[in-house]
């Protein structure tokens, strides 16, 4: 796996959700997301993204992204995250 391609393909792929509301994000708890993507290389990825609460219920909302290309990473992902709080800012950055 290209760690370079694939951690910009999960970069981006999390940017999409950077964009969004505090209540879509907070809608997608239990239901993680999962894509299927060709990088330049043409390499095919998945990309998972899961919802958490950061703390505790109500509050925070923790986006994880992680993606790998079904071989021996698929067991250890390449991984990255954001928080974001019920007020729309980003926690931490």
């Amino acid at each position: 796996m290209d760690n370079v391609e694939a951690k910009t393909l999960l970069r981006s792929q999390l940017e999409t959700y950077r964009r969004r509301k505090y209540a879509e994000l907070a809608a997608l708890m239990g239901d993680p997301q999962v894509a299927q993507l060709k990088g330049p290389s043409g390499v095919e990825y998945t990309i998972e993204i899961d919802t958490h609460w950061d703390n505790r219920t109500g509050g925070n909302v923790r986006v994880i992204g992680s993606i790998d290309d079904g071989g021996w990473r698929a067991f250890i992902p390449l991984c990255d995250s954001f928080i974001m709080s019920p007020d729309g800012t980003f926690i931490g950055e």
